[in-house]
């Protein structure tokens, strides 16, 4: 997604000049978003190479991940690095050619799109999983799977490349140097809505329902099994006691089960990727919404760092996802002693 930049006239422009050397402070900066684009590039081709060479990777719910992590992976490689270069130029202009421009918007939108109905695809199948598990069998995960990659990107590439169609104003502008997302009302509602607010509808309302159903299926196992407590111990630890006598089997258990502390988890992951995504991208979309609406002018240096707190959720994703899940570290280790 593109931040737009406010046109100021000779009589306004009190301090953008190519004469104006970087501060101390807008050095560090440049440097903590270059590290920022390294580390974000690195980190989710770790998490695509891993997925693409571990074979217990190849299935639901981690082709979710890697369409995420492709998605993730193209933010670092296409769009921000010339999103540095513009925030190197003075005045954070555009100097970079129409061409070069339309492709940073296009590809902007549409990875970013793609990044984020990735994880609306993740809290999907997590929902299924969860409140569907005896009809979401395999092969309905697969289908549904590959129905919602599809559609991510189907309706990713749509929004990016209705401009390029002629849907509202031309990116580029050669005298102001300016390159930025069409500014149209119309097409303003309809990516930030398609891009953005639609999908946090949708996690939003999944997580709700993945914490109703969790807590209702703890809370009726809780109500209606019959299992013998085991004798307390000084430190209380979820057990497994197996005794056989005269050919039967007896199970106790105290504490959660093995599966129930797996969807806990499960809804725990799911949690702190909803809340992330939307804390990294909600400042940009509701500037971006307001924006041309309400013809309001916001400063730049907000705009851009709105907009680079988005691109961070590129970053965070693959933490997100390996945090969770210690088979991820245990590749990843395997992975680098293979190449040694």
């Amino acid at each position: 997604m593109i931040t737009s930049i406010r046109l100021f006239t000779p009589q306004e422009s009190p301090d953008f000049s190519g004469d104006v050397p970087f501060s101390l402070l807008s050095l560090l900066a440049l440097s903590l978003l270059a590290l920022l684009t390294v580390a974000t590039f690195v980190w989710n081709l770790l998490v695509l190479l891993t997925i693409a060479r571990v074979k217990t990777f190849h299935r639901v719910p981690h082709n979710l991940v890697a369409s995420a992590a492709a998605a993730d992976v193209l933010v670092a490689a296409l769009v921000m690095p010339l999103s540095l270069a513009k925030e190197l130029s003075p005045g954070r202009r555009w100097r970079l050619g129409r061409e070069l421009c339309h492709v940073w918007v296009s590809c902007d939108v549409l990875c970013c799109t793609a990044s984020i109905w990735s994880v609306t695809a993740i809290a999907l199948d997590r929902y299924w999983s969860v409140t569907r598990h005896l009809q979401y069998t395999l092969r309905a995960r697969w289908r549904a799977s590959g129905v919602m990659i599809g559609v991510a990107w189907a309706l990713s590439a749509l929004i990016a490349l209705a401009p390029l169609l002629g849907w509202g104003e031309s990116a580029y502008g050669a005298e102001q140097q300016r390159c930025q997302v069409s500014q149209e009302p119309s097409y303003t509602v309809f990516s930030t809505c398609g891009a953005f607010y639609l999908p946090l509808g949708v996690v939003l309302f999944v997580y709700w329902k993945i914490y109703r159903a969790a807590k209702f299926r703890i809370g009726g196992r809780g109500r209606s099994n019959a299992v013998a407590p085991l004798p307390e111990t000084e430190v209380s630890q979820p057990q497994m006691v197996f005794t056989a006598r005269h050919a039967t089997v007896t199970f106790q258990t105290d504490g959660e089960t093995w599966k129930e502390q797996k969807e806990k988890k499960a809804a725990m992951m799911v949690g702190i990727l909803i809340g992330v995504f939307v804390l990294c991208w909600i400042p940009f979309f509701v500037t971006e919404l307001i924006s041309p609406l309400c013809f309001c002018t916001i400063a730049p240096i907000w705009k851009s760092i709105f907009l680079w707190l988005g691109y961070s959720n590129s970053f965070f994703n693959p933490l997100i996802y390996t945090a969770f899940n210690k088979n991820y570290n245990n590749a990843f280790k395997n992975l680098f002693v293979k190449q040694r």
